[in-house]
């Protein structure tokens, strides 16, 4: 017969375990909340999206660049898939840096991922809210540098699709779900054209 101490420390000592089990669970968890706006770190946090500012020659791929918030995401035309790679060029009969009219781009604003890098990678929109009336966004577009300055922010209800709509003016309108989820509304943003690189 085991001794009633024997069975008390094992006891202490299993809810120990599981306390510190528990603790780092929701530390990681924190970690994976926080992620998209903490620094990139690499090997731990860095992501395929951070910022490049190196305008590689051999990166031919369609793509933005927000500086303010520190991203460079590939866009694509297609179904709400294409969010899993990146941003979704919505509508792109309606507009795109070429062209004109109103080229759109959505993005998620907060997805989890099993790592920090992930999560980064995810969540490309996560700061959106933070961009401010003159910053800077680059487009690279079949083949040439884009630049606008942004001009407007936002939020309207999840069901104006009129933020899609065609434009006479040149624009860049960005978008995203707010952080209350998408029920709760979206986020815009929208830019003018500066001249071609």
């Amino acid at each position: 017969m085991k001794s009633p101490k024997r069975v008390t420390n094992k006891r202490a000592l299993a809810g120990i375990a599981l306390g510190l089990v528990c603790t780092v669970f929701a530390l990681y968890i924190s970690i994976l909340l926080l992620s998209p706006r903490l620094p990139s770190i690499p090997y731990v946090s860095a992501s395929p999206i951070d910022l490049n500012t190196k305008d590689d020659e051999n990166d031919n791929r369609n793509r933005i660049q927000i500086e303010k918030i520190g991203v460079e995401v590939p866009f694509y035309t297609g179904n709400e898939d294409v969010l899993e790679l990146g941003a979704w060029h919505r509508q792109p009969e309606n507009g795109n840096p070429a062209q004109g009219g109103n080229f759109v781009l959505a993005a998620h604003r907060f997805e989890m991922g099993n790592t920090p890098g992930q999560t980064r990678t995810k969540s490309p929109f996560y700061r959106i809210d933070t961009l401010e009336l003159g910053n800077n966004v680059r487009i690279f577009y079949e083949g040439q540098w884009y630049d606008y300055t942004v001009s407007k922010k936002y939020e309207v209800p999840d069901n104006a699709l009129y933020i899609e709509s065609t434009s006479v003016e040149p624009k860049l309108t960005l978008y995203s779900c707010s952080m209350r989820g998408p029920a709760a509304g979206r986020y815009v943003i929208e830019a003018s054209p500066n001249t071609t690189r």
